[in-house]
C-alpha cells in the first residue's frame, strides 16, 4: 500500500483529505478501534484539502506532534512516506497491487465505510494486520472516544496564539453565542441537504434559534459570533443581527463551491481551526445543520448547545453537557 521500509506490528491507518471536522471525527473512530484491538494508530492526512503538497502529511502542519493518545501509540508525521504497512489489509480492496489502488470510485468508498462500520460495531478483531480507514467514519464511535481525541490533540502554537488573541479581544467579558451555519455554497452537501431544501426557511430557522438562544439566561452581556462558509449567509444574518461579529476571512463568490481548498494554502487550514476552536470556547453554540462535523468539537465541550433535531429539521432542541435534551420549539 505504501512504499519502502517495513514495520512488524498491527495498525489502524486513518486516511482523510477532507475538512478538519470529518478528519478528527473519523480519527476518533479509528483510535477507538486501535485502542480496543491493541494496534498502532497511523494518521495519514496526505493530499489534504488544505494543502497543495500531495506528499505532505497535513497533521503535523496544523497540530502538535504526539506519540500516543491515551496509551495508543501514534505515528503522525512525514515518516508515513517511508513506511510499508504489513498485509493482509482490511477492507479487502486494499489487498490489490498498489497501482490498482490509485483510483477508488465513490461506490467503493461507501462500501468500505459500511464494512468498517460493521467491523467497529462487532466485538471481534479482524485477522488483517492493517486496517485502512479511508472513508467518513462520523457516528462510528462513542462521544467518549471523540472527547479523548480532542483532549489529546492540540493545534500548533501559532494557531493557539491566534485563538487566544481573538478570545481576549472579542470574547472576554461577554457571554458568547456562537453560530455555525454550514451552507455548502454550491457543493454537494449530501447529508446536510434536507436542512437546505428551502433556503429562506433555513435562514428563518437560524434567526429563530439566535433569538431563542439570546433569550436564555446569561451571566454577562451577550455577543453573537458567526462562522459560515457563505457570503450570502453572512449578508443575510448581518441584516437581522447587525452587531454580530465574524473573523475576517476570504469567502468565495455565491455558489462557487466549498470554502476551503488547496488553493488557499496553509492559511485556509489555520483559519478553519481558529474558528473551530473558538466555537468550542463559546458559552452557547447554535449548530445548523447538526450533521456538520465542523461544529462537533463545540457540540462536545460547550456548556449549552442549540441545534435542530436530526430526525425533524424544524424542531429546536437545547442540549447541555449532561446530554439531557429539552425541546425549546
Amino acid at each position: 500500500m505504501l512504499v519502502s521500509g517495513s514495520v512488524k506490528d498491527r495498525f489502524v491507518v486513518s486516511r482523510r483529505r477532507t475538512g478538519f471536522g470529518d478528519c478528527l471525527w473519523s480519527l476518533a473512530a479509528a483510535w477507538s478501534y486501535a485502542q480496543r484491538t491493541g494496534r498502532t494508530l497511523a494518521i495519514d492526512w496526505r493530499g489534504s484539502c488544505y494543502l497543495d503538497e500531495p506528499l505532505t502529511n497535513a497533521f503535523p502542519v496544523f497540530f502538535e506532534p504526539i506519540q500516543d493518545i491515551a496509551g495508543v501509540q501514534v505515528i503522525c508525521d512525514d515518516q508515513i512516506n517511508q513506511l510499508s504497512f504489513p498485509g493482509p489489509f482490511f477492507p479487502p480492496w486494499w489487498n490489490k497491487p498498489s497501482i490498482d489502488c490509485v483510483y477508488r470510485p465513490d461506490e467503493q468508498i461507501f462500501r468500505e465505510r459500511d464494512e468498517l462500520r460493521e467491523l467497529f460495531e462487532g466485538q471481534d478483531d479482524t485477522q488483517a494486520n492493517t486496517v485502512v480507514c479511508d472513508a467518513c467514519l462520523m457516528w462510528r464511535c462513542g462521544e467518549d472516544a471523540e472527547r479523548q481525541v480532542f483532549q489529546n490533540i492540540k493545534p500548533r502554537p501559532e494557531i493557539e496564539a491566534r485563538i487566544e488573541a481573538i478570545y481576549q479581544e472579542h470574547f472576554k467579558g461577554h457571554s458568547i453565542i456562537g453560530v455555525h451555519v454550514r451552507h455548502g455554497n454550491g457543493e454537494d452537501i449530501m447529508g446536510h441537504t434536507p436542512y437546505w431544501a428551502d433556503s429562506e426557511l433555513a435562514l428563518r430557522q437560524v434567526c429563530t434559534a439566535i433569538h431563542k438562544a439570546t433569550a436564555l439566561p446569561h451571566p454577562r452581556p451577550v455577543r453573537v459570533f458567526l462562522c459560515t462558509d457563505s457570503a450570502q449567509v453572512l449578508h443575510d444574518l448581518s441584516g437581522v443581527f447587525p452587531d454580530l461579529f465574524t473573523i475576517p476571512k476570504r469567502l468565495l463568490a455565491d455558489r462557487a463551491g466549498p470554502l476551503h481548498s488547496a488553493a488557499l494554502g496553509v492559511e485556509g487550514g489555520f483559519s478553519a481551526l481558529v474558528e473551530m476552536y473558538l466555537l468550542g470556547r463559546c458559552d452557547t453554540v447554535i449548530r445548523f445543520p447538526p450533521t456538520s462535523a465542523f461544529s462537533r468539537y463545540a457540540r462536545l465541550f460547550v456548556p449549552r448547545v442549540v441545534e435542530f433535531h436530526l430526525n425533524d429539521p424544524g424542531c429546536l432542541i437545547l442540549i447541555d453537557n449532561s446530554s439531557e435534551h429539552l425541546s425549546i420549539s
